[in-house]
Protein backbone atom coordinates (compact mmCIF):
# COMPACT_ATOMS: atom_id res chain seq x y z
CA UNK A 1 0.00 0.00 0.00
CA UNK A 2 1.21 3.30 -1.09
CA UNK A 3 1.33 6.66 0.81
CA UNK A 4 1.59 9.75 -0.74
CA UNK A 5 5.27 10.14 -1.25
CA UNK A 6 5.64 7.13 -2.80
CA UNK A 7 6.72 4.73 -0.29
CA UNK A 8 5.45 1.42 0.98
CA UNK A 9 3.15 1.46 4.52
CA UNK A 10 5.09 -1.29 6.32
CA UNK A 11 3.69 -0.32 9.97
CA UNK A 12 0.80 1.66 11.58
CA UNK A 13 1.42 4.08 14.37
CA UNK A 14 -1.38 3.27 17.00
CA UNK A 15 -2.68 6.42 19.54
CA UNK A 16 -0.97 6.11 22.73
CA UNK A 17 -2.62 6.86 25.96
CA UNK A 18 -0.17 8.98 27.33
CA UNK A 19 3.68 10.29 26.48
CA UNK A 20 4.42 10.03 30.45
CA UNK A 21 6.48 6.97 31.14
CA UNK A 22 4.60 6.52 34.30
CA UNK A 23 1.49 6.87 32.96
CA UNK A 24 2.53 4.06 30.37
CA UNK A 25 3.90 1.93 33.00
CA UNK A 26 0.36 2.36 34.93
CA UNK A 27 -1.80 1.48 31.62
CA UNK A 28 -0.12 -1.72 30.90
CA UNK A 29 -0.51 -2.59 34.95
CA UNK A 30 -4.15 -1.88 34.44
CA UNK A 31 -4.79 -3.34 31.40
CA UNK A 32 -2.98 -6.54 33.08
CA UNK A 33 -5.10 -6.76 35.78
CA UNK A 34 -8.30 -6.49 33.18
CA UNK A 35 -6.75 -9.01 30.96
CA UNK A 36 -6.35 -11.42 34.07
CA UNK A 37 -9.50 -11.04 35.53
CA UNK A 38 -10.93 -11.76 32.15
CA UNK A 39 -8.91 -14.53 31.44
CA UNK A 40 -9.73 -16.28 35.07
CA UNK A 41 -13.51 -15.41 34.58
CA UNK A 42 -14.35 -16.87 31.42
CA UNK A 43 -11.75 -19.91 31.71
CA UNK A 44 -13.74 -20.44 34.73
CA UNK A 45 -17.06 -20.60 32.93
CA UNK A 46 -15.77 -22.77 29.76
CA UNK A 47 -14.23 -25.04 32.55
CA UNK A 48 -16.92 -25.07 34.60
CA UNK A 49 -20.11 -25.97 31.79
CA UNK A 50 -17.45 -28.62 29.86
CA UNK A 51 -16.88 -30.53 33.27
CA UNK A 52 -20.23 -30.20 35.02
CA UNK A 53 -23.15 -32.31 33.34
CA UNK A 54 -25.55 -30.46 34.86
CA UNK A 55 -24.68 -27.47 32.63
CA UNK A 56 -24.93 -29.63 29.78
CA UNK A 57 -27.89 -27.44 28.60
CA UNK A 58 -28.75 -25.09 25.71
CA UNK A 59 -28.30 -22.24 28.00
CA UNK A 60 -24.66 -22.70 29.39
CA UNK A 61 -23.69 -23.94 26.05
CA UNK A 62 -24.62 -20.73 24.41
CA UNK A 63 -22.95 -19.16 27.42
CA UNK A 64 -19.42 -21.48 26.60
CA UNK A 65 -19.86 -20.24 23.08
CA UNK A 66 -19.79 -16.59 24.85
CA UNK A 67 -16.95 -16.86 27.12
CA UNK A 68 -15.15 -18.28 23.83
CA UNK A 69 -15.75 -15.58 22.05
CA UNK A 70 -15.03 -12.63 24.94
CA UNK A 71 -11.89 -14.40 25.66
CA UNK A 72 -10.63 -14.22 21.67
CA UNK A 73 -12.08 -10.56 21.94
CA UNK A 74 -10.03 -9.19 24.57
CA UNK A 75 -6.87 -11.15 23.52
CA UNK A 76 -6.91 -9.35 19.88
CA UNK A 77 -6.63 -5.68 21.28
CA UNK A 78 -5.26 -5.58 24.51
CA UNK A 79 -1.97 -7.80 24.61
CA UNK A 80 -0.56 -5.29 22.08
CA UNK A 81 -1.62 -2.33 23.57
CA UNK A 82 0.03 -4.00 26.64
CA UNK A 83 3.14 -4.35 25.11
CA UNK A 84 3.20 -0.84 23.12
CA UNK A 85 3.07 0.67 26.76
CA UNK A 86 5.69 -1.32 28.17
CA UNK A 87 8.14 -1.16 25.48
CA UNK A 88 7.14 2.66 25.32
CA UNK A 89 6.18 2.16 21.30
CA UNK A 90 3.64 2.64 18.98
CA UNK A 91 4.58 0.73 16.17
CA UNK A 92 2.38 -2.73 14.79
CA UNK A 93 3.21 -3.93 11.80
CA UNK A 94 1.05 -3.74 8.36
CA UNK A 95 0.21 -7.56 8.61
CA UNK A 96 -0.11 -7.22 11.91
CA UNK A 97 -2.91 -4.79 11.92
CA UNK A 98 -4.89 -6.69 8.77
CA UNK A 99 -4.84 -9.28 11.59
CA UNK A 100 -6.28 -7.69 14.34
CA UNK A 101 -9.10 -6.10 12.00
CA UNK A 102 -10.04 -9.47 11.04
CA UNK A 103 -10.41 -10.71 14.46
CA UNK A 104 -11.59 -7.54 16.04
CA UNK A 105 -14.23 -7.98 13.43
CA UNK A 106 -14.52 -11.50 13.62
CA UNK A 107 -14.84 -12.00 16.95
CA UNK A 108 -17.20 -8.76 17.41
CA UNK A 109 -20.03 -9.87 14.81
CA UNK A 110 -19.58 -13.14 16.24
CA UNK A 111 -20.66 -12.49 20.15
CA UNK A 112 -23.46 -10.04 18.10
CA UNK A 113 -25.25 -12.83 16.34
CA UNK A 114 -24.52 -15.42 19.62
CA UNK A 115 -26.40 -12.73 21.80
CA UNK A 116 -29.21 -12.88 19.55
CA UNK A 117 -28.75 -16.38 19.50
CA UNK A 118 -29.43 -16.36 23.62
CA UNK A 119 -32.03 -13.79 23.00
CA UNK A 120 -34.48 -16.94 21.28
CA UNK A 121 -33.49 -19.56 24.02
CA UNK A 122 -34.57 -17.10 26.58
CA UNK A 123 -37.74 -16.85 24.81
CA UNK A 124 -38.03 -20.88 23.75
CA UNK A 125 -37.22 -20.92 27.53
CA UNK A 126 -40.35 -18.98 29.01
CA UNK A 127 -42.48 -18.63 25.98
CA UNK A 128 -42.79 -21.99 25.05
CA UNK A 129 -41.13 -24.39 27.92
CA UNK A 130 -43.02 -27.69 26.54
CA UNK A 131 -40.74 -27.68 23.09
CA UNK A 132 -37.03 -26.39 24.70
CA UNK A 133 -36.04 -29.48 24.27
CA UNK A 134 -37.24 -29.98 20.74
CA UNK A 135 -36.72 -26.30 19.11
CA UNK A 136 -33.32 -26.51 21.17
CA UNK A 137 -32.20 -30.27 20.82
CA UNK A 138 -28.23 -30.49 21.19
CA UNK A 139 -28.39 -30.54 17.15
CA UNK A 140 -30.07 -27.40 16.89
CA UNK A 141 -27.52 -25.17 19.40
CA UNK A 142 -24.69 -26.57 17.51
CA UNK A 143 -26.14 -25.45 14.31
CA UNK A 144 -27.37 -21.82 15.72
CA UNK A 145 -23.70 -21.52 17.72
CA UNK A 146 -22.29 -22.74 14.19
CA UNK A 147 -24.20 -20.13 11.88
CA UNK A 148 -23.51 -17.20 14.65
CA UNK A 149 -19.71 -17.98 14.48
CA UNK A 150 -19.70 -18.84 11.02
CA UNK A 151 -21.14 -15.06 10.14
CA UNK A 152 -18.61 -13.45 12.06
CA UNK A 153 -15.95 -15.16 10.19
CA UNK A 154 -17.33 -14.30 6.57
CA UNK A 155 -18.52 -10.59 8.00
CA UNK A 156 -14.87 -10.37 9.31
CA UNK A 157 -13.29 -11.69 5.60
CA UNK A 158 -15.17 -9.28 3.43
CA UNK A 159 -14.57 -6.43 5.57
CA UNK A 160 -10.51 -6.87 5.81
CA UNK A 161 -10.47 -7.72 2.19
CA UNK A 162 -12.40 -5.07 0.98
CA UNK A 163 -10.45 -2.54 3.32
CA UNK A 164 -6.76 -3.79 2.84
CA UNK A 165 -7.49 -3.66 -0.85
CA UNK A 166 -7.71 0.15 -0.82
CA UNK A 167 -4.88 2.44 -1.56
CA UNK A 168 -4.11 4.38 1.68
CA UNK A 169 -2.31 7.49 0.91
CA UNK A 170 -3.02 9.45 4.40
CA UNK A 171 0.27 8.65 6.12
CA UNK A 172 -0.54 5.77 8.62
CA UNK A 173 -1.02 6.81 12.42
CA UNK A 174 -4.06 5.27 13.18
CA UNK A 175 -6.47 7.52 16.05
CA UNK A 176 -7.03 4.38 18.15
CA UNK A 177 -5.34 2.28 20.92
CA UNK A 178 -5.97 -0.69 18.77
CA UNK A 179 -6.71 -0.87 14.22
CA UNK A 180 -9.94 -0.02 13.69
CA UNK A 181 -11.89 -0.38 10.73
CA UNK A 182 -13.52 3.71 10.69
CA UNK A 183 -9.76 4.90 11.44
CA UNK A 184 -8.18 2.52 9.10
CA UNK A 185 -10.73 3.84 6.29
CA UNK A 186 -9.86 7.57 7.16
CA UNK A 187 -6.36 6.61 5.41
CA UNK A 188 -8.03 6.06 1.80
CA UNK A 189 -7.74 8.38 -0.44
CA UNK A 190 -9.66 6.44 -3.30
CA UNK A 191 -13.05 6.15 -4.94
CA UNK A 192 -13.76 2.67 -4.04
CA UNK A 193 -14.27 3.77 -0.79
CA UNK A 194 -18.20 4.15 -1.69
CA UNK A 195 -17.75 0.36 -2.33
CA UNK A 196 -16.57 -0.35 1.39
CA UNK A 197 -19.62 1.89 2.50
CA UNK A 198 -21.99 0.06 0.87
CA UNK A 199 -20.68 -2.82 2.87
CA UNK A 200 -20.89 -1.07 5.95
CA UNK A 201 -24.63 -0.04 5.15
CA UNK A 202 -25.70 -3.71 4.67
CA UNK A 203 -23.78 -4.75 7.61
CA UNK A 204 -26.08 -1.63 9.61
CA UNK A 205 -29.14 -3.76 8.23
CA UNK A 206 -28.01 -6.89 9.45
CA UNK A 207 -27.10 -5.37 13.14
CA UNK A 208 -30.53 -3.52 12.78
CA UNK A 209 -32.12 -6.94 12.10
CA UNK A 210 -30.64 -8.84 15.34
CA UNK A 211 -31.15 -6.01 17.45
CA UNK A 212 -35.03 -5.63 16.24
CA UNK A 213 -35.29 -9.81 16.70
CA UNK A 214 -33.51 -9.14 20.62
CA UNK A 215 -36.54 -6.60 21.66
CA UNK A 216 -39.37 -7.76 19.86
CA UNK A 217 -37.92 -11.55 21.92
CA UNK A 218 -37.43 -9.37 25.31
CA UNK A 219 -41.18 -8.09 24.46
CA UNK A 220 -42.50 -11.38 24.56
CA UNK A 221 -40.64 -12.70 27.28
CA UNK A 222 -42.20 -9.78 29.62
CA UNK A 223 -45.96 -10.35 28.09
CA UNK A 224 -45.75 -14.29 29.59
CA UNK A 225 -43.55 -13.35 32.69
CA UNK A 226 -46.25 -10.95 33.73
CA UNK A 227 -48.77 -13.50 32.97
CA UNK A 228 -47.42 -15.75 35.80
CA UNK A 229 -49.70 -16.26 38.73
CA UNK A 230 -47.24 -16.22 41.50
CA UNK A 231 -44.69 -13.89 42.26
CA UNK A 232 -41.48 -16.22 42.96
CA UNK A 233 -42.11 -17.68 39.28
CA UNK A 234 -42.21 -13.95 37.71
CA UNK A 235 -39.13 -13.53 39.63
CA UNK A 236 -37.38 -16.67 38.64
CA UNK A 237 -38.59 -16.35 35.27
CA UNK A 238 -37.16 -12.93 35.15
CA UNK A 239 -33.64 -13.60 36.95
CA UNK A 240 -33.02 -16.01 33.85
CA UNK A 241 -33.25 -13.36 31.60
CA UNK A 242 -31.47 -10.31 33.48
CA UNK A 243 -27.74 -11.43 33.04
CA UNK A 244 -28.51 -11.91 29.62
CA UNK A 245 -30.35 -8.46 29.49
CA UNK A 246 -27.74 -6.59 30.85
CA UNK A 247 -24.83 -7.93 29.08
CA UNK A 248 -26.65 -7.29 25.72
CA UNK A 249 -27.42 -3.70 26.84
CA UNK A 250 -23.92 -2.92 28.08
CA UNK A 251 -22.51 -4.67 24.60
CA UNK A 252 -24.92 -2.67 22.12
CA UNK A 253 -25.05 0.59 24.12
CA UNK A 254 -21.17 1.23 24.16
CA UNK A 255 -20.93 0.06 20.44
CA UNK A 256 -23.80 2.11 19.14
CA UNK A 257 -22.39 5.79 20.52
CA UNK A 258 -18.79 4.61 19.21
CA UNK A 259 -20.48 4.47 15.98
CA UNK A 260 -22.89 6.67 15.69
CA UNK A 261 -22.32 9.61 18.02
CA UNK A 262 -22.94 12.97 16.81
CA UNK A 263 -19.35 13.89 14.70
CA UNK A 264 -19.83 17.41 17.09
CA UNK A 265 -19.14 15.79 20.11
CA UNK A 266 -16.17 13.49 18.63
CA UNK A 267 -12.38 13.66 19.73
CA UNK A 268 -10.16 11.13 20.34
CA UNK A 269 -10.01 11.23 23.73
CA UNK A 270 -13.77 9.98 23.48
CA UNK A 271 -13.19 7.66 20.99
CA UNK A 272 -10.26 5.97 23.29
CA UNK A 273 -12.49 5.65 26.01
CA UNK A 274 -15.80 4.41 24.07
CA UNK A 275 -13.02 1.86 22.53
CA UNK A 276 -12.04 0.64 26.12
CA UNK A 277 -15.37 0.90 27.07
CA UNK A 278 -17.49 -1.55 24.07
CA UNK A 279 -13.79 -3.66 23.56
CA UNK A 280 -12.50 -4.23 26.86
CA UNK A 281 -14.96 -3.87 29.62
CA UNK A 282 -17.60 -6.39 28.17
CA UNK A 283 -15.45 -9.56 27.96
CA UNK A 284 -14.36 -8.78 31.80
CA UNK A 285 -17.43 -8.13 33.25
CA UNK A 286 -19.74 -10.81 31.24
CA UNK A 287 -18.28 -13.77 33.73
CA UNK A 288 -19.44 -11.86 36.92
CA UNK A 289 -22.77 -10.56 35.59
CA UNK A 290 -23.51 -14.27 34.31
CA UNK A 291 -22.69 -15.85 37.30
CA UNK A 292 -23.77 -13.39 40.11
CA UNK A 293 -27.23 -14.83 40.76
CA UNK A 294 -26.89 -18.11 39.05
CA UNK A 295 -26.62 -20.64 41.73
CA UNK A 296 -26.45 -23.52 39.16
CA UNK A 297 -23.00 -21.64 37.74
CA UNK A 298 -21.97 -20.84 41.29
CA UNK A 299 -21.95 -24.09 42.41
CA UNK A 300 -20.04 -25.35 39.60
CA UNK A 301 -17.13 -23.28 39.56
CA UNK A 302 -16.52 -23.76 43.29
CA UNK A 303 -16.22 -27.32 42.49
CA UNK A 304 -13.86 -25.81 39.53
CA UNK A 305 -11.64 -24.27 42.29
CA UNK A 306 -11.69 -27.81 44.79
CA UNK A 307 -10.72 -29.44 42.68
CA UNK A 308 -7.60 -27.18 40.83
CA UNK A 309 -6.69 -26.38 44.47
CA UNK A 310 -7.51 -29.18 46.88
CA UNK A 311 -6.69 -32.09 43.58
CA UNK A 312 -5.85 -35.20 45.67
CA UNK A 313 -8.40 -38.30 45.91
CA UNK A 314 -11.53 -35.94 44.23
CA UNK A 315 -13.04 -37.37 41.19
CA UNK A 316 -13.54 -35.12 38.36
CA UNK A 317 -16.56 -32.73 38.08
CA UNK A 318 -18.10 -34.69 35.42
CA UNK A 319 -18.29 -38.02 37.84
CA UNK A 320 -20.16 -36.00 41.18
CA UNK A 321 -23.74 -36.77 41.46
Amino acid sequence: MHMSNGSFITEFLLLAFTDTRELQLLHFWLFLGIYLAALLGNGLIITAVACDHHLHTAMYFFLLNLSLLDLGFISTTLPKSMANSLWDTRAISYSGCAVQIFFFLFLIVGEYCLLTVMAYDRYVAICKPLHYGTLLGSRACVHMAAAAWGSGFLYAVLHTANTFSLPLCQGNAVDQFFCELPQILKLSCSDTYLREVGVIIVSAFFGLGCFVFIVLSYVQIFRAVVRIPSEQGRHKAFSTCLPHLIVVSLFTSTAIFAYLKPLSISSPSLDLVLAVLYSVLPPAVNPLIYSMRNEELKNAIRKVFAWMCFNTDKLPISLHK
